[in-house]
């Protein structure tokens, strides 16, 4: 019953900035907690932060300070403002959402995932 649809990862030059997006959609849900993770090659995956939905939040020690996580719950999305990208901010990017859904009760819910490639 929900649809994550990521968007705004690409190509950036070390010292550079994304903003990710990802958009819920659907019927019959109430989104909770969201937040991005994120899979390098060779690396477990990583949170990188979340948002709650009365918006406090939450970082990982290595983004903090440059990345920014936000959330309009009027229109379902949460972002990801990442400033100050580095070589090692090179992942996928997944966002998830923890949801209830009427049909499935509370559930996570993840989209596909946006490549963000950070070149030195």
């Amino acid at each position: 019953q929900v649809q994550l649809v990521e968007s705004g990862g690409g190509l950036v030059q070390a010292g550079g900035s994304l903003r990710l997006s990802c958009a819920a959609s659907g019927s019959g849900f109430s989104l909770n907690a969201m937040g991005w993770h994120r899979r390098a090659p060779g690396k477990q995956r990583e949170l990188v932060a979340t948002i709650t939905n009365g918006g406090y939040t939450n970082y990982a020690d290595s983004v903090k300070d440059r990345f920014t996580i936000s959330r309009d719950n009027a229109k379902n999305t949460v972002y990801l403002q990442m400033n100050s990208l580095k070589p090692e901010d090179t992942a996928v990017y997944y966002c998830k959402a923890e949801a209830w859904a009427v049909a499935t009760g509370r559930s996570d819910y993840w989209g596909q995932g946006t490549q963000v490639t950070v070149s030195s």
